[in-house]
Parts: structure tokens; sequence; C-alpha cells
């Protein structure tokens, strides 16, 4: 099992300690939805398929600074009471400036994003840009994201 799923248990203990929870993960039919929308509005996209996994865990989290993108609301089948850092929208937004359309933004505290060109994840300072590590493995950049925010 990726670390991360472990990181991710130790989340939820901390959130129950408060009277929280994290999210409930996405349905494989919200996912599906999600990548259909991906294609028309920003265009031949392919999300990385340990993103969808972690999607599957739990669909984004905003914990402790660090905020990783989900399955946006206006796609989802249920109301949720919080909100959703969403996964379209935001890259939407990140879109508006053309050199940052090499990068598939999966979320930030700094800016967690798969570099489509080089073929490895990284973290981007936010908001200049500039590179701050790279990474072999989503597991890797999202394990070294919660152990930074735990």
């Amino acid at each position: 099992m990726p670390k991360w799923k472990y990181l991710l248990i130790e989340i939820k203990k901390i959130e129950e300690k408060y009277g929280s929870s994290l999210r409930n993960p996405a349905s494989d039919s919200e996912i599906i939805k999600m990548n259909h929308i991906v294609q028309q509005k920003l265009g031949n996209i392919i999300i990385p398929e340990p993103y969808i996994e972690f999607l599957k865990k739990v669909n984004g989290l905003d914990f402790n600074g660090l905020v990783m993108y989900g399955v946006d609301e206006d796609l989802l089948e249920k109301e949720i009471d919080e909100e959703i850092h969403g996964f379209i929208e935001t890259n939407e937004l990140w879109y508006e400036n053309d050199w940052q359309k090499q990068y598939i933004f999966l979320g930030d505290s700094d800016t967690a994003c798969y570099d489509t060109k080089e073929k490895v994840y990284v973290e981007l300072d936010k908001p200049s840009g500039t590179l701050i590590q790279s990474f072999k493995s989503f597991d890797a950049m999202l394990s070294n994201a919660l152990e930074t925010i735990i």
C-alpha cells in the first residue's frame, strides 16, 4: 500500500479528534463524468491514474494548508456541506497563462502538479511557478506533502 494511504489514516484520526472527517470518496461515475468534462474544457489531458486512485479514497483534501483538488461540486451525485476546490475549475484558472498548460494541477500549498513534458510530478512555488522539487511518482509527491503537514 502506498505510504500516502497510511498518512491519510493519520489525518483521519486527527480530523475525528476535532469532530470532523475526511471527505467521502469520489464514485466511479463521478470520475467518468469528470474525465469527460476535462476532455471538453481542457483538451487532450489524461488525468494521472494514481491521482484517480486518491480520489477514490477521498474526494479532495483541505488540511493544515494543503489542498488537493477533488471532483468539481457540480459533477457530484450528492450535495456536500463543504467547499471543494474542483480539479476542472482550478485547472481552468491555472491555464489562463499559456506556460502553465504543460502542467496538470492536482493541488496546492505550494503547487502540486504533473509535468506533461518531463513526465514527472513536481512541486512549484506559488505564485512564481519556480520548481521547488520533482518526484518520480504521485505517491512520492503526495507522501512528501502529507508528511510536511502532519
